[in-house]
């Protein structure tokens, strides 16, 4: 089966994510994806991280209804910090009937020069990028490890839900039901 990664931290998980996932799920070649929440990105700062056992409850809470988007808890089970490659690495291995790729933003492959082992991501395994506000795909445009697909622009990011749910705005319809009232039951961000 062809499965499409979707790491992130999903802090927290929000319609733009699942919008991209469902595009990749329904659109492209992969047959189902899966959200991996990662502890920590070894890129960004801990600041306005919650703990990753919330996280992952309302990645499932959003996702538990999707017929092929599943969640992973993988790089729970990993070193830390987790790095992209290691986990492929691991997933190959644990599943070698599967064929896994990634996906990620245009913001991510600009940056990807910075990431572990970049050039064996590039290499091994096929990327498939969705449109991020601002970032024009121009290395690797060409590259044959990548996809650019026509996934929606979302312009909706987890750091602007905190902020509002903190100061008590309305972010129904941009957060799941499900996750939405599993924030407000922990009273989480605020």
């Amino acid at each position: 089966m062809k499965i499409g990664l979707f790491f992130g931290s999903f802090n927290p998980i929000h319609i733009g994510h699942l919008i991209i996932a469902n595009y990749m799920a329904n659109y492209t070649d992969l047959q189902q994806v899966w959200l991996v929440v990662s502890p920590l990105n070894p890129l960004k700062k801990k600041s306005d991280l919650i703990n990753i056992y919330d996280r992952l409850e309302m990645a499932k809470l959003a996702t538990e209804d999707a017929l092929n988007l599943r969640v992973s808890d993988i790089e729970l089970k990993l070193p830390q910090p987790s790095y992209t490659i290691d986990t492929l690495t691991y997933l190959q291995e644990k599943y070698p009937e599967h064929e896994f790729s990634l996906i990620m933003g245009a913001d991510n492959l600009a940056s990807i020069k910075k990431w572990k082992n970049y050039e064996l991501l590039l290499r091994d395994y096929h990327i498939h990028i969705y449109p991020r506000p601002g970032y024009e795909i121009k290395e690797f445009k060409d590259h044959p490890s990548i996809t650019i697909t026509e996934t929606p622009l979302m312009e909706l990011s987890a750091t602007f839900i905190r902020k509002a749910w903190k100061e008590g705005k309305n972010v129904q319809f941009l957060v799941p039901d499900k996750a939405l009232k599993f924030m407000d039951s922990k009273n989480l961000y605020r």
